[in-house]
């Protein structure tokens, strides 16, 4: 059995994950702007509260730049104090247990690469929509993670005026003066400005689609994130602006996949001890 955890911003999940099945879970609310030790006190309660003589690994996500062998996780979104901590060695002092850790993206990926939908797929990425965007990459089955695991960051991209992650995730319903939620419970009552606003949405995904066509070739993308529960609704746009791809071969052959893995990111974790 291992603990595996999603270290955000806002919540700290955990799970105890055996034969890729989430068992106990618990979320609680990250003290994120509390100095780094609140943080880590935090999390030695929360792997204290789910530690039992079956756990043999702790596999963690995190939202940000990695060194995965040293355990080194730099400048974390959203956690403001943790600029470089060395957690894999704080934890593995503290536990006893071998750590692994990954940024959370990559959780994601590997997650629905080996329990979900991109298990029929050598070749795929996980793209997470939610306060940000971000993605993973499956090369010939494994993670490609790149330097530091930021291989990617395709949010950082510069698209517009900005980026495409102030256009593909919860900052473009911002510029709208509204949230994803409240656009999606308007769109299905048939408002017209909100389901102009969910096109417009699908537009630029579709934009940041073809730049990960043209990167990575893959088989699937898999999205993931809370955005997605609204896939329905940006769906039609996003394929229309996917159709000037040039190359109609790869465009007819990749799945855009909306994820129905729960816990996708948890059991990624705990995958990584086995990578």
């Amino acid at each position: 059995m291992k603990l595996s955890i999603d270290l955000g911003g806002t919540n700290i999940r955990i799970a105890q994950v055996a034969n890729g099945k989430c068992l106990e879970k618990m979320s609680v609310a990250c003290q994120a702007q509390q100095d780094a030790s609140t943080v880590l006190s935090q999390l030695f309660q929360l792997i204290e509260s789910m530690m039992n003589e079956q756990v043999d690994g702790i596999g963690i996500g995190v939202p940000s730049i990695v060194d995965p062998d040293k355990g080194i996780v730099y400048n974390v979104a959203n956690i403001s104090s943790w600029k470089e901590i060395h957690l894999k060695e704080i934890l593995e002092k503290k536990f006893k247990l071998p750590v692994a850790i990954n940024n959370d993206s990559n959780c994601f990926t590997l997650g629905e690469s080996i329990f979900g939908d991109g298990q029929p797929y050598a070749n795929m990425v996980g793209v997470t929509i939610g306060t940000g965007i971000g993605a993973g990459v499956i090369i010939n089955r494994r993670l490609y993670g790149g330097q530091y695991m930021g291989a990617g960051e395709i949010g950082s991209l510069p698209y517009l005026d900005s980026d495409f992650e102030r256009y593909c995730s919860s900052f473009f319903f911002k510029r709208h003066n509204i949230t994803g939620i409240e656009a999606a419970e308007k769109a299905k009552q048939g408002n017209p400005v909100a389901l102009d606003i969910w096109k417009e949405f699908g537009l630029h995904l579709g934009n940041l689609m073809k730049v990960i066509l043209y990167t990575y070739a893959p088989q699937a993308i898999v999205l993931g994130g809370g955005i997605v529960a609204a896939f329905p609704l940006f769906k039609d746009s996003m394929e229309d602006a996917m159709r000037s791809f040039p190359y109609k071969v790869i465009l007819n052959n990749v799945k855009v996949i909306p994820s129905c893995l729960k816990d996708a990111s948890l059991l990624g974790a705990s995958a990584l001890l086995d990578e």
